[in-house]
Order: structure tokens, then sequence, then C-alpha cells
């Protein structure tokens, strides 16, 4: 079975953490993972190998046709379902990231918004210190 990592973003693991409570989405996550395996062609090619070799029905192969073209439509419709968790993941972290981005711009405003008054309270203390005289020298350097 092919091992996964797991996920480190907060938000993935939660949302790893809300699917793995339907039975149902813990049954699909483990078929698609087999069935994404090298033992899953292993096992195929055995099972074909040994149903041609032992010769249980003649050529054409009517019943493995059959078999293989139900399971074909299974299968496509769990690489459907596989294709929907990966979007639905991708979906969380863009929704993650955007409310970070919102958090980050927030945050912008505030500081421009800080050093706005900042800027303003100095060009008062400028205008204060020149009316009454002071006006403020640069510092000398050290050792003079």
């Amino acid at each position: 079975m092919i091992t996964h990592r797991e996920p480190i973003n907060p938000a993935l693991l939660e949302h790893a953490h809300e699917r793995a409570q339907s039975v149902e989405n813990r049954i699909a996550d483990r078929i698609t993972d087999f069935s994404g395996s090298m033992p899953f062609v292993w096992m195929h090619v055995l099972w074909f190998g040994l149903w041609i070799g032992l010769g249980v029905e003649a050529y054409p192969f009517g019943l493995l046709t059959m078999i293989v073209s139900l399971e074909a439509i299974f299968l496509s419709t769990f690489v459907m379902i596989s294709q929907n968790r990966a979007d639905s993941k991708h979906q969380v972290v863009a929704d993650q990231q955007w409310s970070m981005v919102q958090d980050e711009d927030k945050q912008n405003r505030e500081l421009i918004d800080l050093s706005n008054q900042i800027l303003a309270l100095t060009k008062e203390v400028h205008a204060y210190a020149s009316r009454n005289g002071h006006v403020p020298r640069a510092a000398e350097p050290a050792g003079h």
C-alpha cells in the first residue's frame, strides 16, 4: 500500500480528521490507495495469467472481459472520488491561505495607520519645538 505522510498544515489535519469520520470515505480512500499501487498491478498480472493459463474459460474470454469492464467502471468512479478528495484538500489550503492574506492585510493597514500617527506626532513635536525656539540639533559624533 502507498504510505502517505501525515499533513502538517493544521487546516489539512482538520480536513483529514473530518474525512475520516465517514466510513464511506475511509473505504474509498483505501480502495483508491490500493488501486493506485504496484501490488494492484501485479495482482492483475497474476490473475489474468492464471485465468488464461489455466483455461478457466475459452477464448474470447467473455466472462473475463465482463469482469474487467465492471472493474473499470468502479475504478473510474474511485479515480473521480480521489480527484474530488484532492480538489477538496486544495480548497482547504486555498481558504486558509486567503484567510492569512486577509489577516496580514489587516495588520499592514494597522501598521500604516500607526506609522502615519507617529509621523503626525513627529511633525507636531518639530513644529512645537520650532515655535518655542528649541530647534533640535543633529547629534554630534562621539569623540568630538
